[in-house]
Protein backbone atom coordinates (compact mmCIF):
# COMPACT_ATOMS: atom_id res chain seq x y z
CA UNK A 1 0.00 0.00 0.00
CA UNK A 2 1.30 3.51 -0.77
CA UNK A 3 1.66 6.14 2.05
CA UNK A 4 1.97 9.11 2.06
CA UNK A 5 3.11 11.95 4.48
CA UNK A 6 2.52 15.33 5.32
CA UNK A 7 5.03 16.60 7.91
CA UNK A 8 4.71 20.33 8.74
CA UNK A 9 7.05 22.49 11.30
CA UNK A 10 4.51 24.35 13.56
CA UNK A 11 7.33 27.60 13.68
CA UNK A 12 5.24 29.40 11.68
CA UNK A 13 1.65 29.05 9.68
CA UNK A 14 1.02 26.60 6.97
CA UNK A 15 2.85 27.81 3.49
CA UNK A 16 0.57 27.60 0.06
CA UNK A 17 3.67 25.83 -0.88
CA UNK A 18 3.69 23.62 2.04
CA UNK A 19 -0.32 23.21 1.23
CA UNK A 20 0.60 22.25 -2.68
CA UNK A 21 2.96 19.56 -1.54
CA UNK A 22 -0.10 18.65 0.60
CA UNK A 23 -2.14 18.36 -2.18
CA UNK A 24 -0.14 16.34 -4.16
CA UNK A 25 0.75 13.86 -1.46
CA UNK A 26 -3.25 13.73 -0.72
CA UNK A 27 -3.97 13.12 -4.13
CA UNK A 28 -1.08 10.03 -4.79
CA UNK A 29 -2.20 8.28 -2.23
CA UNK A 30 -5.74 8.21 -2.47
CA UNK A 31 -5.63 7.66 -6.06
CA UNK A 32 -3.41 4.49 -5.31
CA UNK A 33 -5.77 3.49 -2.46
CA UNK A 34 -3.46 4.35 -0.07
CA UNK A 35 -3.36 6.33 3.02
CA UNK A 36 -2.17 9.97 3.49
CA UNK A 37 -1.06 11.12 7.22
CA UNK A 38 -0.33 14.11 9.20
CA UNK A 39 3.10 14.82 11.17
CA UNK A 40 3.96 17.49 13.24
CA UNK A 41 7.28 17.99 13.88
CA UNK A 42 7.29 19.99 16.95
CA UNK A 43 11.20 18.86 18.35
CA UNK A 44 12.41 22.57 17.79
CA UNK A 45 10.86 23.83 21.56
CA UNK A 46 12.53 27.40 21.05
CA UNK A 47 11.24 28.07 17.87
CA UNK A 48 7.52 26.10 18.29
CA UNK A 49 4.24 27.70 18.35
CA UNK A 50 0.86 26.66 19.88
CA UNK A 51 -0.83 29.24 17.98
CA UNK A 52 1.03 28.20 14.45
CA UNK A 53 -0.01 24.13 15.34
CA UNK A 54 -3.65 25.04 15.77
CA UNK A 55 -3.08 26.81 12.54
CA UNK A 56 -1.88 24.46 10.50
CA UNK A 57 -4.92 22.37 11.87
CA UNK A 58 -7.46 24.90 10.74
CA UNK A 59 -6.03 24.94 7.10
CA UNK A 60 -6.17 21.27 6.81
CA UNK A 61 -10.32 21.35 7.99
CA UNK A 62 -10.99 24.40 5.49
CA UNK A 63 -9.42 22.74 2.69
CA UNK A 64 -10.88 19.40 3.97
CA UNK A 65 -7.99 17.42 3.27
CA UNK A 66 -9.00 14.44 5.34
CA UNK A 67 -5.73 12.34 6.58
CA UNK A 68 -5.93 8.77 7.58
CA UNK A 69 -5.36 7.95 11.30
CA UNK A 70 -4.32 10.24 14.53
CA UNK A 71 -1.92 12.96 13.66
CA UNK A 72 1.67 12.67 15.20
CA UNK A 73 3.40 14.99 17.20
CA UNK A 74 7.42 14.50 16.98
CA UNK A 75 8.06 15.75 20.54
CA UNK A 76 5.76 12.33 22.22
CA UNK A 77 8.07 10.16 20.34
CA UNK A 78 11.52 11.47 22.08
CA UNK A 79 11.95 7.59 23.48
CA UNK A 80 12.08 6.43 20.30
CA UNK A 81 14.47 8.18 18.78
CA UNK A 82 16.64 7.50 21.45
CA UNK A 83 16.03 4.11 20.86
CA UNK A 84 17.31 3.90 17.10
CA UNK A 85 20.22 6.71 18.47
CA UNK A 86 21.40 3.85 20.61
CA UNK A 87 20.81 1.12 18.33
CA UNK A 88 23.13 2.97 15.10
CA UNK A 89 25.89 3.32 18.69
CA UNK A 90 26.04 0.14 19.28
CA UNK A 91 25.86 -1.59 15.86
CA UNK A 92 28.97 1.54 14.82
CA UNK A 93 27.53 2.94 12.39
CA UNK A 94 27.45 6.02 14.83
CA UNK A 95 29.83 7.56 17.00
CA UNK A 96 30.25 9.60 20.03
CA UNK A 97 32.55 13.09 19.16
CA UNK A 98 33.89 14.95 21.94
CA UNK A 99 35.18 18.14 19.58
CA UNK A 100 34.34 20.95 21.63
CA UNK A 101 33.19 24.34 19.51
CA UNK A 102 36.40 25.73 19.89
CA UNK A 103 37.93 23.24 17.90
CA UNK A 104 34.95 22.75 15.56
CA UNK A 105 35.36 26.59 14.80
CA UNK A 106 39.31 26.73 14.24
CA UNK A 107 38.76 23.90 11.93
CA UNK A 108 36.22 25.38 9.70
CA UNK A 109 38.67 28.58 9.43
CA UNK A 110 41.34 26.30 8.45
CA UNK A 111 39.40 25.01 5.91
CA UNK A 112 37.90 27.80 4.66
CA UNK A 113 41.08 29.80 4.48
CA UNK A 114 42.76 26.89 2.15
CA UNK A 115 39.62 27.65 0.38
CA UNK A 116 38.03 24.12 1.30
CA UNK A 117 34.47 22.67 1.82
CA UNK A 118 33.66 22.96 5.59
CA UNK A 119 33.46 19.63 6.91
CA UNK A 120 34.03 17.56 9.59
CA UNK A 121 36.90 15.89 9.63
CA UNK A 122 36.24 12.41 11.36
CA UNK A 123 38.70 12.75 14.01
CA UNK A 124 36.57 10.90 16.08
CA UNK A 125 35.41 7.84 14.19
CA UNK A 126 37.52 5.49 15.12
CA UNK A 127 38.35 6.65 18.84
CA UNK A 128 39.26 4.54 20.62
CA UNK A 129 40.68 6.34 23.96
CA UNK A 130 39.78 8.17 27.31
CA UNK A 131 37.22 10.71 26.70
CA UNK A 132 38.23 14.31 27.14
CA UNK A 133 36.54 15.55 30.48
CA UNK A 134 33.65 17.94 30.50
CA UNK A 135 32.73 17.29 27.29
CA UNK A 136 29.26 16.74 26.24
CA UNK A 137 29.31 14.79 23.07
CA UNK A 138 27.54 14.96 20.18
CA UNK A 139 26.52 11.60 18.25
CA UNK A 140 27.51 11.46 14.42
CA UNK A 141 26.83 8.81 11.53
CA UNK A 142 29.51 6.97 9.84
CA UNK A 143 28.60 8.49 6.47
CA UNK A 144 30.81 6.92 3.16
CA UNK A 145 34.15 8.90 2.40
CA UNK A 146 34.16 7.76 -1.04
CA UNK A 147 31.64 6.73 -3.95
CA UNK A 148 28.10 7.66 -5.52
CA UNK A 149 24.58 7.92 -3.41
CA UNK A 150 21.89 7.91 -5.89
CA UNK A 151 18.43 8.91 -6.20
CA UNK A 152 15.76 7.94 -8.48
CA UNK A 153 13.91 10.84 -7.85
CA UNK A 154 9.97 10.57 -9.26
CA UNK A 155 9.79 14.31 -10.90
CA UNK A 156 13.69 14.87 -11.35
CA UNK A 157 14.79 11.58 -12.43
CA UNK A 158 18.14 10.48 -11.69
CA UNK A 159 20.59 12.17 -9.42
CA UNK A 160 24.02 11.35 -8.46
CA UNK A 161 25.67 12.85 -5.12
CA UNK A 162 29.43 12.49 -4.94
CA UNK A 163 29.85 11.53 -1.38
CA UNK A 164 33.39 13.83 -0.82
CA UNK A 165 31.66 16.07 -2.07
CA UNK A 166 28.66 17.11 -0.18
CA UNK A 167 29.19 15.14 3.31
CA UNK A 168 31.14 14.14 5.97
CA UNK A 169 29.91 12.28 9.56
CA UNK A 170 26.79 14.45 10.43
CA UNK A 171 25.27 15.02 13.65
CA UNK A 172 22.75 12.61 14.32
CA UNK A 173 21.89 14.02 18.09
CA UNK A 174 23.16 17.14 19.64
CA UNK A 175 25.06 17.28 22.64
CA UNK A 176 21.90 17.50 24.85
CA UNK A 177 20.84 14.40 23.72
CA UNK A 178 17.73 15.50 21.27
CA UNK A 179 17.91 13.90 18.22
CA UNK A 180 18.17 16.49 14.77
CA UNK A 181 15.80 17.04 12.08
CA UNK A 182 17.23 14.43 9.15
CA UNK A 183 17.17 11.41 11.89
CA UNK A 184 13.89 11.72 13.01
CA UNK A 185 12.38 12.37 9.55
CA UNK A 186 14.34 8.98 8.75
CA UNK A 187 12.89 6.94 12.03
CA UNK A 188 9.22 8.38 11.83
CA UNK A 189 9.19 7.58 7.81
CA UNK A 190 10.40 4.34 7.88
CA UNK A 191 8.09 3.34 11.11
CA UNK A 192 4.97 5.21 9.94
CA UNK A 193 5.23 2.64 7.02
CA UNK A 194 5.81 5.91 4.49
CA UNK A 195 6.25 4.43 1.20
CA UNK A 196 6.67 7.68 -0.46
CA UNK A 197 8.25 10.91 0.53
CA UNK A 198 6.58 13.85 -1.59
CA UNK A 199 7.61 17.31 -0.89
CA UNK A 200 9.76 20.44 -2.10
CA UNK A 201 13.60 20.61 -4.11
CA UNK A 202 14.60 22.87 -0.61
CA UNK A 203 14.56 19.61 0.47
CA UNK A 204 16.87 17.30 -2.07
CA UNK A 205 20.03 18.15 -0.42
CA UNK A 206 18.76 16.35 2.78
CA UNK A 207 18.17 13.26 1.07
CA UNK A 208 21.63 11.72 0.97
CA UNK A 209 22.38 11.82 4.58
CA UNK A 210 18.51 10.28 4.94
CA UNK A 211 19.31 7.66 2.59
CA UNK A 212 22.57 6.91 4.96
CA UNK A 213 20.41 6.65 7.42
CA UNK A 214 18.03 4.36 6.25
CA UNK A 215 20.68 1.91 5.30
CA UNK A 216 22.35 2.02 8.93
CA UNK A 217 19.02 1.50 10.21
CA UNK A 218 18.24 -1.43 7.55
CA UNK A 219 15.23 0.30 6.68
CA UNK A 220 13.79 0.22 3.33
CA UNK A 221 14.27 3.34 1.25
CA UNK A 222 11.35 4.95 -0.06
CA UNK A 223 10.38 6.70 -3.06
CA UNK A 224 11.03 10.37 -3.97
CA UNK A 225 9.45 13.20 -5.61
CA UNK A 226 10.79 16.30 -4.89
CA UNK A 227 8.43 19.66 -6.25
CA UNK A 228 10.28 22.62 -7.65
CA UNK A 229 9.69 25.78 -5.92
CA UNK A 230 6.89 27.96 -6.81
CA UNK A 231 8.16 31.80 -7.41
CA UNK A 232 6.85 34.84 -7.63
CA UNK A 233 5.74 36.90 -11.18
CA UNK A 234 9.11 38.34 -10.75
CA UNK A 235 11.00 35.30 -10.86
CA UNK A 236 12.13 35.08 -6.97
CA UNK A 237 11.18 32.68 -4.76
CA UNK A 238 7.43 33.03 -3.52
CA UNK A 239 7.47 35.35 -0.48
CA UNK A 240 5.18 37.96 1.67
CA UNK A 241 5.94 40.74 -0.87
CA UNK A 242 4.24 38.85 -3.52
CA UNK A 243 1.41 38.55 -1.47
CA UNK A 244 -0.46 36.20 1.39
CA UNK A 245 1.49 33.13 1.70
CA UNK A 246 -0.17 31.92 4.66
CA UNK A 247 -3.08 29.47 3.68
CA UNK A 248 -5.68 31.28 6.05
CA UNK A 249 -5.12 34.21 4.55
CA UNK A 250 -6.58 33.28 1.41
CA UNK A 251 -10.09 32.70 3.68
CA UNK A 252 -9.77 36.09 4.79
CA UNK A 253 -9.47 37.55 1.42
CA UNK A 254 -13.01 35.50 0.35
CA UNK A 255 -11.33 32.54 -1.26
CA UNK A 256 -12.82 29.57 -1.66
CA UNK A 257 -11.09 26.41 -0.90
CA UNK A 258 -11.63 24.38 -4.12
CA UNK A 259 -10.42 27.22 -5.95
CA UNK A 260 -7.22 27.35 -4.04
CA UNK A 261 -6.77 24.17 -4.29
CA UNK A 262 -7.43 24.09 -7.98
CA UNK A 263 -5.08 27.13 -8.51
CA UNK A 264 -2.28 24.86 -6.44
CA UNK A 265 -2.70 21.99 -8.35
CA UNK A 266 -1.81 24.13 -11.65
CA UNK A 267 1.26 25.12 -10.17
CA UNK A 268 3.41 22.41 -11.29
CA UNK A 269 0.70 19.80 -13.13
CA UNK A 270 -0.68 19.81 -16.26
CA UNK A 271 -3.55 17.90 -17.79
CA UNK A 272 -3.73 18.81 -21.78
CA UNK A 273 -5.52 22.36 -21.81
CA UNK A 274 -7.83 21.41 -18.47
CA UNK A 275 -7.75 24.33 -15.69
CA UNK A 276 -10.55 23.89 -13.95
CA UNK A 277 -10.69 20.58 -11.39
CA UNK A 278 -12.81 19.11 -9.22
CA UNK A 279 -11.83 17.26 -6.60
CA UNK A 280 -12.64 13.81 -8.31
CA UNK A 281 -11.13 15.31 -11.47
CA UNK A 282 -7.98 15.60 -9.62
CA UNK A 283 -8.22 12.23 -8.11
CA UNK A 284 -9.18 10.56 -11.67
CA UNK A 285 -5.98 12.45 -13.58
CA UNK A 286 -3.24 12.95 -10.93
CA UNK A 287 0.23 11.23 -11.73
CA UNK A 288 3.67 12.43 -11.17
CA UNK A 289 4.48 12.06 -15.12
CA UNK A 290 2.47 15.29 -15.70
CA UNK A 291 4.19 17.29 -12.62
CA UNK A 292 6.47 19.75 -13.90
CA UNK A 293 10.41 19.74 -13.12
CA UNK A 294 10.40 23.91 -13.71
CA UNK A 295 9.89 26.43 -10.75
CA UNK A 296 5.93 27.66 -11.15
CA UNK A 297 4.84 31.03 -10.87
CA UNK A 298 2.10 32.56 -8.88
CA UNK A 299 -0.35 34.59 -10.31
CA UNK A 300 -3.25 36.44 -8.45
CA UNK A 301 -5.27 36.96 -11.51
CA UNK A 302 -5.19 33.06 -12.69
CA UNK A 303 -6.31 32.63 -8.73
CA UNK A 304 -8.93 35.22 -8.68
CA UNK A 305 -10.25 33.79 -12.18
CA UNK A 306 -10.23 30.12 -10.82
CA UNK A 307 -12.33 31.73 -7.47
CA UNK A 308 -14.71 33.74 -9.88
CA UNK A 309 -15.47 30.77 -11.61
CA UNK A 310 -16.26 28.72 -8.24
CA UNK A 311 -18.12 31.67 -7.08
CA UNK A 312 -20.53 31.11 -10.32
CA UNK A 313 -20.90 27.99 -10.15
CA UNK A 314 -21.42 26.11 -7.10
CA UNK A 315 -24.61 25.84 -4.72
CA UNK A 316 -26.08 28.69 -3.26
CA UNK A 317 -26.23 26.66 0.34
CA UNK A 318 -21.97 26.40 -0.80
CA UNK A 319 -21.61 29.74 -1.01
CA UNK A 320 -23.95 30.71 2.22
CA UNK A 321 -21.65 28.55 4.22
CA UNK A 322 -18.90 30.21 3.14
CA UNK A 323 -19.82 33.91 3.60
CA UNK A 324 -21.42 32.46 6.94
CA UNK A 325 -17.39 31.83 7.91
CA UNK A 326 -16.43 35.47 7.06
CA UNK A 327 -19.28 36.96 9.36
CA UNK A 328 -22.20 37.50 6.69
CA UNK A 329 -25.75 35.46 6.97
CA UNK A 330 -27.21 35.28 3.28
CA UNK A 331 -29.39 33.34 4.30
CA UNK A 332 -30.97 35.47 7.30
CA UNK A 333 -31.78 37.94 4.03
CA UNK A 334 -35.45 37.70 2.32
CA UNK A 335 -34.66 36.17 -1.24
CA UNK A 336 -31.29 35.46 -0.55
CA UNK A 337 -31.31 33.42 -3.27
CA UNK A 338 -32.18 36.08 -5.96
CA UNK A 339 -29.53 38.02 -4.40
CA UNK A 340 -26.79 35.63 -4.93
CA UNK A 341 -28.16 35.31 -8.72
CA UNK A 342 -27.80 38.62 -9.08
CA UNK A 343 -24.45 39.09 -7.49
CA UNK A 344 -22.37 35.98 -8.03
CA UNK A 345 -21.40 36.94 -11.99
CA UNK A 346 -19.23 40.03 -10.82
CA UNK A 347 -17.71 38.69 -7.76
CA UNK A 348 -14.17 37.80 -7.80
CA UNK A 349 -14.00 36.49 -3.80
CA UNK A 350 -16.29 36.25 -1.39
CA UNK A 351 -15.39 39.48 0.22
CA UNK A 352 -16.70 41.22 -2.96
CA UNK A 353 -19.85 39.43 -2.85
CA UNK A 354 -20.49 40.41 0.97
CA UNK A 355 -19.46 44.12 0.39
CA UNK A 356 -21.70 43.86 -2.71
CA UNK A 357 -24.59 42.57 -0.84
CA UNK A 358 -24.23 44.77 2.07
CA UNK A 359 -24.63 47.58 -0.32
CA UNK A 360 -27.90 46.41 -1.84
CA UNK A 361 -29.52 44.93 1.58
CA UNK A 362 -28.15 48.20 3.49
CA UNK A 363 -30.23 51.34 1.91
CA UNK A 364 -27.47 54.20 1.61
CA UNK A 365 -26.52 56.64 4.21
CA UNK A 366 -24.51 58.51 1.75
CA UNK A 367 -23.70 59.18 -1.86
CA UNK A 368 -20.26 59.01 -3.77
CA UNK A 369 -19.13 61.99 -4.24
CA UNK A 370 -17.92 61.46 -7.34
CA UNK A 371 -20.82 60.22 -9.25
CA UNK A 372 -23.22 62.68 -7.87
CA UNK A 373 -20.76 65.75 -9.15
CA UNK A 374 -20.48 63.79 -12.56
CA UNK A 375 -24.10 62.86 -13.01
CA UNK A 376 -26.65 65.11 -11.22
CA UNK A 377 -26.96 68.54 -12.44
CA UNK A 378 -30.46 70.53 -13.10
CA UNK A 379 -31.50 68.47 -16.10
CA UNK A 380 -30.77 65.26 -14.45
CA UNK A 381 -32.66 66.46 -11.43
CA UNK A 382 -35.84 67.36 -12.78
CA UNK A 383 -35.77 63.98 -15.25
CA UNK A 384 -35.11 62.04 -11.74
CA UNK A 385 -37.94 64.11 -9.64
CA UNK A 386 -40.39 63.39 -12.11
CA UNK A 387 -39.61 59.61 -12.78
CA UNK A 388 -39.97 59.54 -8.78
CA UNK A 389 -42.97 61.28 -8.63
CA UNK A 390 -44.37 58.94 -11.17
CA UNK A 391 -43.25 55.53 -10.55
CA UNK A 392 -45.36 52.42 -11.22
CA UNK A 393 -45.34 49.34 -8.81
CA UNK A 394 -43.70 46.60 -9.77
CA UNK A 395 -43.16 42.98 -9.82
CA UNK A 396 -40.53 41.56 -12.01
CA UNK A 397 -37.43 42.49 -13.61
CA UNK A 398 -38.84 42.82 -17.23
CA UNK A 399 -42.21 44.71 -15.31
CA UNK A 400 -39.77 47.38 -13.76
CA UNK A 401 -37.78 47.78 -17.26
CA UNK A 402 -40.79 48.26 -18.98
CA UNK A 403 -41.99 50.83 -16.80
CA UNK A 404 -38.27 52.73 -16.76
CA UNK A 405 -39.08 51.98 -21.17
CA UNK A 406 -42.46 53.67 -20.85
CA UNK A 407 -40.89 56.90 -18.71
CA UNK A 408 -38.30 57.77 -21.01
CA UNK A 409 -40.59 57.02 -24.08
CA UNK A 410 -42.74 59.47 -22.70
CA UNK A 411 -40.39 61.94 -21.95
CA UNK A 412 -38.19 61.64 -24.98
CA UNK A 413 -35.17 60.73 -23.38
CA UNK A 414 -32.32 57.91 -23.04
CA UNK A 415 -31.60 55.27 -19.96
CA UNK A 416 -28.23 56.95 -19.99
CA UNK A 417 -29.89 59.57 -19.09
CA UNK A 418 -31.39 58.35 -15.50
CA UNK A 419 -29.45 54.91 -14.79
CA UNK A 420 -26.96 56.19 -12.47
CA UNK A 421 -29.03 58.24 -10.34
CA UNK A 422 -31.35 55.23 -10.30
CA UNK A 423 -28.01 53.32 -8.94
CA UNK A 424 -26.46 56.35 -6.87
CA UNK A 425 -30.27 56.13 -5.29
CA UNK A 426 -30.53 52.30 -4.72
CA UNK A 427 -26.88 51.52 -3.52
CA UNK A 428 -25.27 54.89 -3.27
CA UNK A 429 -22.30 54.17 -6.04
CA UNK A 430 -22.26 53.97 -9.44
CA UNK A 431 -21.39 50.26 -10.20
CA UNK A 432 -24.33 47.35 -9.45
CA UNK A 433 -25.55 44.76 -10.73
CA UNK A 434 -28.74 45.06 -13.21
CA UNK A 435 -31.30 48.29 -11.75
CA UNK A 436 -33.84 46.05 -12.51
CA UNK A 437 -33.12 42.96 -10.80
CA UNK A 438 -32.26 44.83 -8.02
CA UNK A 439 -35.56 46.93 -7.93
CA UNK A 440 -36.82 43.14 -8.11
CA UNK A 441 -34.95 42.21 -4.96
CA UNK A 442 -35.51 45.66 -3.13
CA UNK A 443 -39.38 45.59 -4.06
CA UNK A 444 -41.59 49.12 -4.36
CA UNK A 445 -41.72 50.41 -0.97
CA UNK A 446 -37.97 50.32 -0.46
CA UNK A 447 -37.37 51.63 -3.81
CA UNK A 448 -39.49 54.65 -3.22
CA UNK A 449 -38.35 54.85 0.03
CA UNK A 450 -34.45 55.03 -1.28
CA UNK A 451 -35.37 57.42 -4.35
CA UNK A 452 -37.65 60.04 -2.16
CA UNK A 453 -34.29 59.89 0.35
CA UNK A 454 -31.90 60.20 -2.42
CA UNK A 455 -34.06 62.81 -4.19
CA UNK A 456 -33.97 65.20 -0.67
CA UNK A 457 -30.29 65.11 -0.68
CA UNK A 458 -29.74 66.18 -4.45
CA UNK A 459 -32.16 69.32 -4.52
Amino acid sequence: MIVTRFAPSPTGFLHIGGLRTALFSYLYAKRNNGKFILRIEDTDMARNSEEATKAILEAFKWVDLKVDGEITYQSKRMDIYKEYIQKLLDSGNAYYCYMSEDELNSLRAEQEARKERPKYDGRYRDFKGEPPAGIKPVVRIKAPLDGEIIVNDGVKGEIRFNAADILDDFVIARADGTPTYNFVVVVDDALMGVTDVIRGDDHLSNTPKQIIIYEALGFKVPNFYHLAMINGEDGKKLSKRHGATDVMEYKAMGYLPEALLNFLLRLGFSNKDQEIFSMQEMLDCFTFDNVSKGASTYNAQKLEWINAHYIKTLSDERLVNACKDLGFDFSSIKNYSFLLTMLRERAKTLIELINSAKIIVNAPSTYEESGVAKFVNENSKALFAKFVNEFKDAKTEAEFELGIKEFLENNNAKLKDIAQLIRLALTGTTVSPSIYAMMEFLGNEEIKARFNKFLKEIV
